[in-house]
């Protein structure tokens, strides 16, 4: 019998990171500056240390991790595999149905993954302080953890809507010792200028990151820090898919598909790109494996975006980067789903989505909502907006196995 939790011992955290771009035939496509000519290192130096940079460009299949961002890891990580077996059951499906938890860490969502790292090789640089964005809270709370646990002070500028939406969130910021102002603020030139188009502009993620990359490249001692999209962030999220294949292995079974929320890709990233490696290797037990993102329909970049070299901020202040894109000046509506809020796809996510190697879907928020109450009633846990999304594609297909009367592994991400 499948146990409803499978753990790992604390010895298997993972080691190294997995870096999926070493496994592409085709090479994503680099960032721009605005001259058109590649962004140099030098350039991006500007609002991130060397050490993150490294990783950001590396080829490298697998990336060590160092001992102290492990021992930090150690205090939530390895997390578990679950079944939802009581969800299941209300659905009436043979399907079997998986969730990663990332619930447990101390942010209560997957991106302490990366925010312990940034803080870790920022501290080792000498950075004296971060700026960061923060859409409906779950990556400002981390760096916010992740700054106090290493001694770095943090100021969070969080998408006006969801600083007003989500007020536990911001409080939670703030124990961690980090400043938290609603974007767009006073305190910039993208937020001065967004509020004087727009006094009540609710704010985007994409003019979020102006206010934040504007303070760090004006402060030699300040780098910026990012929650998802680039390569580092999606990197340092394989952990949730590396430990999700020991699981497996655990118990005798693989997925024949998996679902993650998509806003800026990395939860997704996270927990398929080490799948996509057992592709790559010609593992026969992913030759029909189905890695699916789910992102809103008021937010649609994958089903609904262009792919073409765009900025990944309101203001133009990051580097252009090539990635499926809604228009860098596009301003969601105000759903609760505040970390999918974003106009652009991670390049990697973009790159690989483009070879055909993923696919996507688009929900809407009214049925995403059903869908997390469906899961509180049967699973006992209350899921984030953006997690909902991946439970709702996940409800999807295990009511498609039942109509088709066939059995299936369905693995999503809750972050």
């Amino acid at each position: 019998m499948i146990p409803l939790r499978i753990n790992l011992e604390p010895e298997e955290i993972p080691t190294h990171w997995y870096n999926v771009a070493a496994d592409l035939t085709n090479p994503p496509a680099p960032p721009l500056a605005p001259d058109g000519n590649v962004v140099t290192p030098e350039q991006l130096g500007a609002i991130f240390p060397m050490p993150i940079l490294e990783q950001e460009m590396s080829a490298e299949r697998w990336i060590a991790i160092p001992e102290e961002v492990r021992q930090i890891y150690a205090l939530w990580r390895p997390s578990p595999l679950c079944r939802a077996l009581r969800l299941e059951q209300a659905l009436g499906t043979p399907a079997k149905l998986f969730y990663k938890y990332e619930g447990v860490s101390p942010a209560g969502s997957h991106k302490p993954n990366s925010a312990v790292p940034q803080a870790f090789y920022n501290k080792m640089a000498g950075t004296k302080r971060l700026t960061t964005e923060t859409g409906a809270g779950q990556w400002g709370s981390s760096i916010a953890f992740a700054g106090q646990m290493f001694g770095l002070p943090v100021r969070v500028f969080m998408v006006k809507v969801s600083y007003e939406q989500k007020p536990f969130r911001r409080s939670m910021m703030q124990t961690w010792g980090a400043e938290v102002f609603a974007s767009p603020s006073n305190l910039t030139n993208a937020g001065r200028a967004a509020l004087a188009a727009d006094p009540d502009n609710e704010g985007s993620l994409g003019l979020a990151i102006s206010e934040a990359v504007e303070e760090a490249a004006a402060d030699a001692g300040t780098c910026y820090t990012l929650g998802s999209v680039l390569n580092h962030v999606l990197l340092h999220q394989t952990v949730i898919g590396l430990e999700a294949k020991k699981a497996f292995d655990k118990i005798g079974l693989y997925p024949d598909v998996i679902f993650g929320p998509c806003g800026g890709g990395s939860s997704f990233g996270g927990i398929a790109f080490p799948f996509l490696a057992d592709k790559a290797a010609g593992d026969k037990r992913a030759a029909n494996l189905r890695c699916v993102a789910v992102e809103p329909t008021s937010c649609p970049t994958l089903t609904k975006g262009a792919y073409a070299y765009d900025y990944g901020d309101v203001s133009g202040y990051t580097p252009i980067m090539r990635m499926y894109t809604l228009g860098h000046d596009f301003m969601p509506p105000g759903i609760h789903a505040g970390g999918l809020r974003y106009h652009g796809m991670a390049p990697l996510v973009s790159h690989v989505y483009d070879l055909g190697l993923l696919q996507a879907v688009s929900v809407a928020q009214r049925k995403v909502f059903e869908a997390a109450q469906l899961f509180v009633k049967t699973e006992a846990i209350v899921p984030a907006p953006e997690s909902a999304h991946a439970i709702l594609a996940a409800i999807n297909e295990a009511l498609k196995a039942k109509e088709e009367g066939v059995s299936r592994n369905i693995l999503f991400n809750l972050t």
